[in-house]
């Protein structure tokens, strides 16, 4: 059996196999790279798009980095899960959704389209980005299968600032667009770790940053879980939800954010909610220190993962 560029090699799926963190094709958690479905129950993708942005740029190179990030915590089952996701679930990497950066009004139905094909397959999705736009093509993917969607949303900023004339392709307008088009419920919706002023909400629930340094990791899931219940739950984490200090390498970094554990926490305590589709966004490798931000984003990614394997493993 190889143990080496487990990214071809692997025989199987499912399980999880040590390969040297240093060497090797650096797919997603060591996962298969394949664009066969048969079979498949998650799929990872990246979407290398960072022309969105509305400061640094880099996020293009996000899917890359979470991926080198990933060898270096793939070698045994992701802590502190009783369980391994990789044996609930069949797992592939399906490599970049391509699109014509020189036509940039084209990106959008381009992404939309990637998802579409996956979906469509009967797999879930989990999307490394690129910018945070990319989660309003994907949210249209995702309804068309689902219907309305309740949005979990973590991240420094609203990104429901208004375009009145729908035309902007920009990394602060997405929840605008897909809470007027029908894509997601704000009333059943909640964005965590807000740091920045936005005076219209619309409708959704907001536990700012503040008041997650004032709760536990706990309380805050309990008004996740109140707010969601048990409707379909898209899942978006913008890595500048994380302040500075544990996320530098993004690019509207805003102080006053979460820490890593925090976010972990979070995630680990919504365990049951009905998970259909997540991404993680805005990871920029150029303003990166010793890949802590793509380590955290990778972790962050994982912790999707198992929430997804969860509802999967308790009803076998």
């Amino acid at each position: 059996m190889s143990r080496n560029d487990l990214a071809f090699t692997r025989a199987s799926l499912y399980g999880t196999q040590a390969e040297s963190s240093f060497a090797g094709v650096t797919s997603f958690m060591r996962r298969r790279y394949s664009r066969d479905l048969s079979d498949v129950d998650l799929v990872i993708t990246g979407v290398p798009f960072d022309t969105a942005t509305t400061h640094r740029p880099g996020a293009r190179f996000g899917p890359r980095g979470v991926r080198i990030a990933s060898t270096g915590i793939a070698w045994a089952r992701h802590w502190p899960w009783e369980f391994d996701p990789f044996d609930e679930l069949a797992v592939v990497d399906y490599g970049d959704c391509e699109f014509d950066l020189g036509v940039p009004e084209s990106v959008p139905a381009s992404i939309e389209r990637h998802a579409d094909e996956i979906l469509k397959q009967g797999c879930g999705l989990l999307t490394l980005g690129g910018d945070h736009f990319i989660s309003y093509p994907l949210l249209k993917a995702h309804a068309r299968v689902h219907g309305p969607l309740s949005l979990i949303h973590f991240d420094a900023h609203s990104d429901t600032w208004p375009d009145p004339d729908f035309k902007r392709i920009e990394h602060g307008t997405m929840f605008f667009h897909a809470a007027k088009e029908g894509l997601v419920n704000p009333q059943r919706s909640i964005q965590v770790g807000l740091r920045t002023t936005n005076d219209d909400p619309m409708g959704f629930k907001i536990i700012d940053a503040r008041q997650v340094h004032g709760l536990s990791a706990e309380a805050v899931a309990i008004q996740i879980r109140e707010r969601v219940g048990d409707h379909p739950v898209y899942m978006t984490f913008d890595i500048d939800c994380l302040d500075p200090a544990f996320a530098p390498g993004t690019g509207t970094p805003v102080s006053g954010g979460l820490a890593t554990h925090q976010a972990l926490e979070i995630l680990r305590a919504l365990k049951g909610i009905n998970l259909i589709g997540m991404d993680l966004v805005e990871v920029s490798p150029p303003y990166d220190h010793a890949e802590i931000t793509a380590l955290a984003g990778a972790t962050l990614a994982m912790e999707m993962i198992c929430l997804y394997a969860w509802n999967r493993k308790t009803s076998l």
